[in-house]
């Protein structure tokens, strides 16, 4: 049978989320850098815009985007280890820090990166070249190829909030999410107990590609916090790898509770990202009421393959910042809210109150006022909120 292909690259936020998932799946796959001739001949147009990570199906099937990887694989009755934890606070636990992985730790994960140039330079050159450049490109193409890709994600960085006045909250930031998320390891292998969840393979994106990854933010995470250093190569490895614990091969913590160093992490993801959310909501439904002709199926952009609609200006730690606002996180946002509403009564009050207790529960209540939907590999817009159906993948959710 012929083997999954994974188009991405080691440097990728995106991709590390998918490879990892795949390992641990123990699905067979390639994978194949963007430099490669069929990238741009055929992965493009299919999916309509240059973007990473991409799976093609031994099938043929072209599937784009982390989250909606792992639905496939987690619906289709394909996973070796399913990433949905069968319980309500698990499960909407799961998938809060499947969104604040990828979406809320971009201020640390572009300032380690791209700030740290004496330590990561010659890194990131080599790295991004082999990666982009067609294989047997001469040294001044691939310095051509790094130039543009580098100075994108230079300006990248500042569009998330990386700039001179919160360098050093993202660094006291990033290093206080550090220690707690060192706590919780010291009894747990991963996020939620003896498997990892959607909210692992959320978090491995930036604390394997940039932070884990890098020369100077990798040095600097064996130093401070070594269990995550140890979680990220966990991460990437196919095998449990946890022998150091008690109870390696345990399931999730029972009761569907949640230990206090994952309610630690918890209001970690409200200090750093809530008001970010809040704003880049507020601002996504002030764009929506001034464009109320944009047909259900598009996304009311001149260039339909965009990820972003605007900046939102917010007070972020004490600074006030301008971050891009991009649909495909209130796409994740939705998630979280979908797998808590389609709960039964007592079980929501359940997830509420201890969603309340770590200061999170605004979160369940924070929509645009229309949805967001993933056609033909893009975000576009769907119907006004409402009622919805169950979206996550797999297994009925246990009360």
């Amino acid at each position: 049978m012929k083997p999954f292909i994974l188009y991405g690259m080691p440097g990728s936020l995106y991709t590390g989320k998918v490879r990892s998932y795949l390992r641990k799946q123990g699905v067979v796959f390639e994978e194949r850098t963007p430099g490669d001739p069929r990238f741009g001949a055929e992965v493009v147009p299919a999916v309509g815009r240059w973007i990473i990570p991409v799976l093609q199906t031994p099938q043929g099937q072209w599937l784009q985007d982390g989250a909606d990887i792992i639905d496939y694989f987690e619906q289709g009755g394909l996973a070796g280890l399913s990433a949905c934890p069968l319980t309500p606070l698990h499960r909407v636990v799961s998938l809060v820090f499947e969104l604040f992985g990828g979406e809320g730790l971009l201020r640390p994960a572009m300032h380690y990166r791209w700030n740290f140039d004496d330590a990561n330079l010659a890194f990131l050159r080599d790295d991004f070249a082999a990666a982009l450049a067609p294989p047997g490109s001469t040294e001044a193409h691939k310095a051509a190829v790094f130039a543009k890709s580098s100075g994108a994600m230079r300006k990248a960085a500042v569009a998330f909030g990386v700039t001179a006045a919160t360098v050093p909250l993202i660094e006291a930031g990033y290093l206080d999410f550090l220690s707690r998320f060192e706590a919780h390891l010291a009894d747990s292998p991963y996020l939620l107990g003896g498997k990892p969840s959607r909210g692992d393979y959320g978090l491995v994106a930036p604390l394997y590609a940039h932070l884990g990854r890098d020369p100077y933010p990798a040095m600097l995470m064996k130093q401070r916090a070594p269990r995550v250093w140890r979680w990220v190569e966990r991460m990437n490895a196919r095998e449990q790898g946890a022998g150091e614990y008690a109870n390696p091969v345990g399931d999730l913590f029972d009761g569907d509770l949640l230990p206090d160093t994952l309610k630690s992490m918890l209001r970690f993801v409200v200090e750093e990202a809530m008001a970010e959310i809040t704003a880049h909501v507020a601002f996504t439904n002030q764009w929506l009421d001034a464009r109320p002709d944009i047909p259900a199926g598009h996304n009311g952009l001149d260039q339909p393959g965009a990820r972003s609609i605007g900046m939102a200006s917010f007070l972020w730690r004490g600074v006030s910042i301008q971050t891009l606002v991009m649909p495909y996180r209130l796409y994740l946002l939705q998630r979280v809210q979908d797998a808590f509403e389609v709960l039964e009564a007592a079980a929501r009050h359940r997830v509420r109150t201890a969603l309340a207790e770590v200061g999170l529960d605004a979160l369940l209540d924070l929509k645009a006022h229309r949805r967001v939907e993933r056609r033909h590999h893009l975000e576009v817009w769907g119907a006004a909120c409402g009622p919805v159906a169950p979206t996550m993948p797999g297994q009925a959710v246990l009360e």
